[in-house]
């Protein structure tokens, strides 16, 4: 017995013009918003501050560089 099918991203995940750029975003919010909620366990209180701080940065810029500066389709 195998494990049960995900169903199919919806198409601005998968198809539409920039979905790259909303998955993309859409994985580092959720690297940040995991590693926030994570961050009081055992094996992640041991990382520093500033690369928890690095991760929410680099999420913060993604959304902008994709609020900004959108790539666009041809």
């Amino acid at each position: 017995m195998g494990l049960p099918r995900l169903p199919p991203l919806p198409p601005s995940l998968s198809v539409l013009p920039g979905w790259r750029q909303r998955r993309r975003v859409l994985q580092a919010w959720a690297l940040a918003g995991l590693l926030m909620l994570l961050r009081s366990h055992w094996p992640l209180r041991l990382l520093p501050g500033w690369l928890v701080g690095a991760v929410l940065l680099w999420a913060v810029l993604e959304l902008l560089c994709w609020a900004w500066w959108p790539r666009r389709w041809r």
